[in-house]
């Protein structure tokens, strides 16, 4: 048995950040959170054929569920809106959308579709990555138990196994932030609570 570990295998370049005027609503407030009330997101880099392709998921904080997911040749504003387009519950059903100051996520598209919603915006504060820490802590997990030592032969193989990977993480793997549940045994056994 040998134990996995992520080492740094990419040098990140730093770019401008996102400077808007945007609050901190989130203010490192991960728990007792109700379904859809928070959505986290970030994108990170996973190995294709020698090449960097990027993986975008959303994470409701209420259940640490992805509940969107998405991956491409490039880190921008698609990426994004198509692990929006993978939600199953109605938009309109967020109330907050928290990411961290990274450029793709300031984008028009991206403010028409919170808009069209009427999802509320939060930023994390600028170098702060503990105000993104949920979406952090998951793409480590990501790194970890999908990524790491991987390389992908296609972006194909790549979006075929993310998907097979989100699954087993929502409905096999049990998570000690709630209770040694899976995120959707965690959101039937909230639901079903509140249905007695």
């Amino acid at each position: 048995m040998v134990s996995k570990y992520t080492v740094k295998q990419f040098k990140v370049h730093r770019n401008k950040c996102n400077e808007d005027n945007i609050k901190n609503i989130l203010d490192q407030d991960f728990q007792s959170r109700d379904h859809l009330e928070v959505v986290v997101s970030d994108l990170t880099y996973v190995n294709v054929n020698g090449k960097w392709h990027y993986i975008c998921v959303l994470i409701d904080l209420f259940n640490r569920e992805i509940i969107g997911y998405s991956a491409g040749k490039n880190k921008d504003v698609s990426l994004i809106t198509k692990a929006f387009s993978r939600i199953q519950s109605p938009l309109n059903k967020i109330n907050i959308f928290h990411t961290d100051r990274g450029n793709e996520f300031k984008n028009k598209a991206i403010d028409q579709l919170l808009s069209v919603f009427d999802i509320s915006r939060s930023l994390s504060k600028k170098r702060c990555p503990y105000d993104n820490a949920v979406a952090e802590a998951t793409y480590k997990i990501i790194k970890i138990e999908f990524v790491f030592n991987r390389i992908f032969e296609n972006l194909d193989q790549l979006k075929l196994e993310l998907f097979e990977y989100v699954n087993w993480y929502n409905n096999k793997r049990l998570h000690g932030s709630l209770g040694y549940f899976t995120p959707v045994g965690y959101k039937n056994i909230s639901f079903d609570k509140k249905m007695s």
